[in-house]
C-alpha cells in the first residue's frame, strides 16, 4: 500500500504561483510514475504532469512553461510549481502513482491507470 498526501493548494489571482507538495510512504517500487492529475466541474479527468523514476517528465499543453514538475531523489516527495496562474487552471489536483511505464490517461482512464491517490487539494485562481 502507497499512502499519499498533498499541501499547498489554496486561492490566488490571475498570475500568481502556488506550489503542491505530495509525500508519498509505503511500499516502494523498481518502475512508477508519480503524476499530478485535476478535475473540475463538467470536465473531464486529465493529466497535468508526470515524472517517472528515471526522471522523465510530461506536462499537458495547457501548462507546458508554467508548471515544472520535480522530486526529491528519495522518490518520496515530489512537487508541482504553478507560476502564471490562469482561471482555467482552478481545479482539485491529485498527486497519484501508477505502478510501470504507462503514464499518459485521459478521461475515467484516469482512475483506472493511477493505483495509488492522494486526497486531493484544492486551486481556485480568481480573474
Amino acid at each position: 500500500q502507497v499512502h499519499l498526501v498533498e499541501s499547498g493548494g489554496g486561492m490566488v489571482q490571475t498570475g500568481g504561483s502556488l506550489r503542491l507538495s505530495c509525500t508519498a510512504s509505503g511500499r516502494t517500487f523498481s518502475t512508477y510514475t508519480m503524476g499530478w492529475l485535476s478535475q473540475s466541474p463538467g470536465k473531464e479527468w486529465y493529466l497535468v504532469a508526470a515524472i517517472t523514476n528515471s526522471g522523465n517528465t510530461y506536462y499537458a499543453g495547457s501548462v507546458k512553461g508554467r508548471f515544472t514538475i520535480s522530486e526529491n531523489g528519495a522518490n518520496n516527495t515530489v512537487w508541482l510549481q504553478m507560476n502564471n496562474l490562469k482561471p482555467e487552471d482552478t481545479a482539485v489536483y491529485y498527486c497519484a502513482v501508477t505502478i510501470g511505464t504507462n503514464y499518459y490517461c485521459l478521461g475515467n482512464g484516469c482512475l483506472a491507470l493511477y493505483d495509488y491517490w492522494g486526497q486531493g487539494t484544492q486551486v481556485t485562481v480568481s480573474s
